[in-house]
């Protein structure tokens, strides 16, 4: 058991390393697709059963809202919208082989294979957003470092203003998790 969780560990640290490039984190995704959701079992993952607490929790029991579940890997966080009855789920990731297996699950009415990024996605905008994250790769991650002060920046542009940001024990691997969530405006 400690030697597959210093494995997955191992891997999850490649994919968050300074300088990374997007078909090496293509790569990892790719060679990880099968056997994702057994590793992420194996070190306690619970981000996406937090994520769809707060986001149900926001919903005042609103159950048919429009959700995309960006970065959605192998569909963890879908299924668990799903236990709490979300039934209008879109998928969106970069990686093909992670959406594979999200697809089985039979969670999402669409799937969108791309980057988050500048570009629109050709969706209807509006909602609210809601993630989570290791809350150690706030002070340790390059691309985290920065990512309270981009968000209060869109909040200072007028473009979604914060309703929570909590932080949560048992993440991942022992690791606190932080959650936010935020309402477009």
């Amino acid at each position: 058991m400690a030697e597959e969780l210093h494995s997955i560990l191992e891997k999850v640290s490649q994919l968050t390393r300074p300088g990374i490039k997007a078909d090496e984190v293509m790569d990892t995704y790719k060679a990880w697709a099968k056997m994702y959701d057994k590793d992420r079992k194996t070190d306690g993952y619970t981000g996406p059963i937090k994520v769809s607490k707060v986001l149900a929790e926001s919903q005042g029991g609103r159950k048919d809202i429009r959700v995309l579940d960006v970065a959605a890997g192998t569909g963890l966080c879908g299924e668990e919208l799903s236990k709490l009855d979300f039934c209008n789920i879109d998928a969106l990731d970069a990686s093909q082989d992670m959406l594979d297996v999200a697809k089985t699950k039979n969670v999402y009415r669409n799937f969108i294979k791309e980057f988050l990024g500048p570009n629109r996605l050709g969706i209807d905008d509006g909602g609210v957003i809601c993630l989570a994250l290791r809350e150690n790769r706030l002070h340790t991650n390059e691309g985290c470092k920065d990512l309270e002060s981009r968000m209060a920046a869109l909040q200072s542009e007028c473009l979604w203003q914060q309703v929570s940001r909590e932080i949560f024990p048992g993440y991942s691997s022992g690791d606190d998790g932080v959650v936010y969530l935020y309402r477009v405006l």
